[in-house]
């Protein structure tokens, strides 16, 4: 995907979460992986801890990247929070190319969502 192109869709996922959510802001990265932990884990509270925002943001993390087949999904603990182990390396490495991965993920992980309204 184009840098411009990258722009656009996180732009364009942005806004449809944004709205989604009735927020005036635009979510951030970390916004965004938090809301996917809570999506992927299922572990639903009206507040959670900085430790748990940090385990939900991995959680988020490893199914974006299993979904590209980076990770695998070994199962769901007691406490419902899904682990997963790594299958494969990563090709990416810095900061802004990690972004750039998971902004990529992301995007691809709200496509069936963002399709339905362009119906």
């Amino acid at each position: 995907m184009e840098e411009w192109q990258l722009d656009f869709e996180w732009l364009r996922v942005r806004h449809f979460v944004r709205n989604s959510m009735s927020q005036q802001g635009l979510p951030d990265l970390q916004i965004m992986l938090l809301l996917i932990g809570i999506q992927e884990s299922n572990v639903l509270k009206t507040k959670y801890s900085k430790e748990e925002k940090q385990d939900l943001m991995h959680v988020a993390t490893c199914h974006l990247l299993s979904l590209e087949g980076y990770y695998e999904m070994t199962g769901i603990d007691d406490e419902g929070w899904p682990h997963y182990h790594q299958v494969r390396i990563i090709p990416v490495e810095g900061e802004k190319a990690q972004e750039r991965l998971l902004k990529e993920c992301i995007i691809n992980y709200f496509k069936p969502e963002i399709s339905n309204i362009d119906r």
